[in-house]
């Protein structure tokens, strides 16, 4: 049986090859003679209750001259696919969580949908670190201007994100020396019109931020730490971080092991958790990277084992 995989995802037209993750992942599924169907957000639809999309069966090539080409255009009921992966990256936002209402009906109908699209509505990446206390720095989730300073007045000095971004976008440091507290809380706030997550600064940055992934729970035993570059605070490779990969060590291993269970419960098969020193800072389950640095630095084949999973599931 030719297993029929789905790819929601942002334009392959604009992907770097030598680094996207949905890329490795389509060319490990065709490597295991899968069909692959491309899917923009725009191309699912609803139609008396049931899920469709237009689909462009591709085929995708290691090639920085050309990387993929369409075979055939389709429109199917998505419960012809056997598997779907929701690789949209963020903004989460009222489009993106109406597709994933659409991709429930598609699981509904039996397809196998990574990662599980009510727990892509119910874990925000900021937020869901909370819900594990014990594995994180001393944080805030406010829209408040008056409990954001006094969080600042009490740790000094803090990291403010906004709770929908990614790649290190918008993210501010703040000490309470900063001339310009009341523009940035302003700013990142939306004058008190939109939570931001505030988290006491961890200096063990400058060592980096280490990006886990796990399947179905279960850690890849190496971390890619993403070390700032000069004059940066952010380490992430969108913002200029350097990528360094390292055996996870045993508070790693303690962080998957408190945060793995619940993830695999959830349905969320694919995740990327951020780790800063000896503290949980994120848990990216939209659209992880970090894959193909990985698979390079230590011969590793992380999508083969998120292909192997999927087959478990299917078959």
């Amino acid at each position: 049986m030719t297993i029929k995989l789905g790819m929601v995802m942002d334009s392959i037209d604009l992907i770097n090859i030598e680094k996207d993750t949905s890329f490795a992942m389509l060319l490990e599924a065709q490597a295991r003679g899968w069909q692959l169907h491309l899917i923009s957000m725009g191309d699912l639809f609803l139609q008396a209750g049931k899920a469709y999309a237009e689909t462009r069966i591709i085929e995708v090539e290691n090639n920085q001259n050309g990387w993929y080409s369409i075979i055939s255009k389709q429109l199917i009921p998505l419960k012809e696919l056997d598997t779907l992966l929701m690789r949209k990256d963020p903004p989460v936002n009222q489009e993106y969580l109406y597709a994933t209402h659409i991709l429930e009906q598609a699981e509904a109908d039996g397809v196998y949908v990574v990662n599980k699209p009510q727990s892509l509505r119910d874990a925000n990446e900021k937020l869901y670190t909370s819900w594990f206390p014990q594995c994180c720095t001393a944080s805030l989730v406010s829209s408040q201007a008056v409990l954001l300073r006094e969080f600042l007045h009490t740790h000094q000095d803090i990291i403010l994100k906004p709770l929908d971004g990614m790649g290190g976008a918008s993210i501010f440091r703040l000490r309470e020396t900063d001339p310009n507290i009341s523009v940035i809380i302003e700013t990142i706030s939306d004058y008190g019109r939109k939570y931001v997550m505030a988290q006491k600064y961890l200096p063990e940055i400058k060592h980096g931020d280490k990006r886990i992934l796990l399947i179905n729970g279960e850690p890849i035993p190496y971390a890619l730490a993403r070390i700032p570059s000069q004059g940066e605070t952010r380490g992430n490779l969108a913002a200029g971080g350097i990528a360094q990969g390292q055996p996870l060590t045993e508070r790693d291993q303690w962080i998957c092991q408190q945060v793995g269970p619940t993830l695999k419960a959830k349905g969320l098969i694919f995740v990327g958790i951020d780790v800063i020193g000896n503290y949980l800072t994120e848990i990216n389950v939209t659209s992880p990277t970090c894959v193909q640095e990985l698979n390079r630095q230590f011969g590793l084949n992380i999508c083969g084992q998120l292909m192997e999973h999927i087959e478990t599931v299917i078959k």
